[in-house]
């Protein structure tokens, strides 16, 4: 009865199924094995930021450029607050509340950056807190100090620019003057007469009603959307298997059933053709025909 499995058909399915199940179940222990990755890089980082926060801040540009390594580690800057170009960055979520955060250039003293040149002309964002709030609102915009004058020594966690896929950027464009959707060095080259540092520090020190805005993980670490991607991609793939498995087991069990019943005699009805209209019949003929009433 099972002499069909020996078909080309046949083979063809079996090969298929073999190749397909241990496809499945490796790309989806690869996917979870991602995962895994990056659960323990999240758990990694928690404890070096823990342990950076109690550590002495590193001067700036021993730190630049920014890697997966440096970033959230604490940096430490001198210079000046550029008063006239201080922006706020709209639609910035902290403890589950919208707010917005507060940015001023800060004109660092003179010395070398990653790159080897001279940055005596070069101007570091500083992120000094968040308020609560919309940044349009001139009521919540008016809780932001002022940023103080003289040279000022800047602490906080050093972090990678932004870009159109990080979280909170705004990328409608239009904004309003004062406002800047994502903090990097390419959105504010047109906003400020200098060169600006492709990096950015969040304070760890935030002065009157502002607050302290907590570094983000790297990019590519931690538990972040593709983190959930990647265990999303291990049931799917878990799920592919299971199918396979499934149409291979009813295919076969419909083959089965038609070998036994050909083997008891059982032969399946042959689908009738549907037979042509007559063109010499009048529409009364086939009327009479169809109703039971019309031959009564």
């Amino acid at each position: 009865m099972y002499r069909f499995l020996l078909t080309p058909r046949w083979w063809v399915i079996n090969v298929f199924t073999l190749l397909a199940i241990p496809v499945c179940l490796f790309m989806g222990s690869w996917q979870l094995s991602r995962f895994e990755t990056r659960v323990n890089t999240h758990n990694e980082q928690r404890d070096e930021a823990s342990a950076e926060q109690r550590a002495a801040a590193r001067p700036l540009r021993d730190l630049l450029p920014v890697t997966a390594e440096t970033s959230g580690e604490r940096a430490t800057a001198t210079g000046r607050y550029d008063t006239a170009h201080q922006l706020l960055v709209p639609d910035r979520r902290l403890d589950d509340r919208d707010g917005f955060y507060v940015l001023t250039m800060l004109r660092v003293d003179g010395g070398k950056d990653g790159d080897g040149g001279k940055d005596g002309n070069k101007a570091l964002p500083v992120v000094r807190g968040w308020l609560p709030g919309d940044a349009d609102d001139p009521a919540a915009t008016a809780k932001v100090p002022a940023p103080p004058s003289g040279e000022v020594t800047v602490t906080g966690a050093l972090q990678a620019s932004e870009h159109q896929g990080s979280d909170g950027v705004n990328t409608r464009g239009g904004l309003p003057r004062g406002q800047l959707g994502m903090i990097s060095a390419a959105s504010l080259v047109n906003l400020v007469p200098y060169q600006v540092y492709d990096a950015w520090v969040t304070s760890s020190e935030a002065p009157g009603a502002l607050k302290p805005v907590p570094p983000r993980a790297a990019e590519g670490t931690g538990l972040d959307i593709k983190a959930f991607q990647n265990l999303g991609y291990t049931g799917e793939w878990f799920v592919f298997a299971g199918f396979v498995l499934f149409m291979w087991f009813r295919l076969f069990r419909r083959e089965a059933e038609t070998a036994r019943d050909l083997a008891l005699g059982i032969t399946p009805p042959e689908p009738t053709a549907p037979t042509a209209p007559d063109p010499d019949r009048s529409p009364d003929d086939a009327e009479r025909t169809r109703s039971p009433s019309a031959t009564a």
